[in-house]
């Protein structure tokens, strides 16, 4: 029967999968209250109206940029603290990635200057990928680890 250990390590797992999607989801969601006053967008309305709010556009492109976040950040934290008992570091660095990443991908794509189809990734979102995929690929260890016994 196969075993798994948790290597001293592993704290920085939890801090990159437990504290700092934490931090990051605070920091985008004051990006989208300080949109909710720059564009008068008021509670309950999740999106500002095309019409309605002069500025609906701009507001949802932060709206967006932070649901992003809020859309992948609970499989990105599963994947993290999983495939951390296999790498770690691996899984810690790639966090910091991975929401640095996701700042940039919110700066890219609330920059109503930049075309809307790739402006999520013109101010170096990209690399969120990078911890994405560290944890995706330790994740995937793991589990063949775990099956190959």
């Amino acid at each position: 029967m196969p075993s798994i250990s948790v290597s001293s390590e592993y704290g920085w797992v939890v801090l990159g999968a437990g504290i700092v999607p934490v931090i990051t989801n605070f920091y985008l969601g004051g990006m989208v209250m300080n949109a909710r006053k720059e564009y008068d967008v008021q509670y309950p309305n999740l999106y500002a109206t095309p019409k309605y709010h002069k500025d609906a556009d701009a507001f949802n492109r932060v709206q967006r940029g932070h649901m992003n976040f809020i859309e992948n950040a609970d499989q990105y934290a599963i994947m993290t603290l999983i495939g951390g008992l296999k790498h770690p570091i691996a899984c810690a660095i790639g966090s910091i990635f991975y929401c640095v990443g996701s700042i940039l991908y919110m700066k890219g794509y609330s920059d109503t200057n930049l075309d809307v189809k790739m402006a999520r990734y013109k101010k170096g979102a990209a690399i969120k990928w990078i911890g994405f995929f560290a944890s995706l690929i330790s994740t995937g260890k793991l589990a063949y680890d775990v099956i190959k016994g």
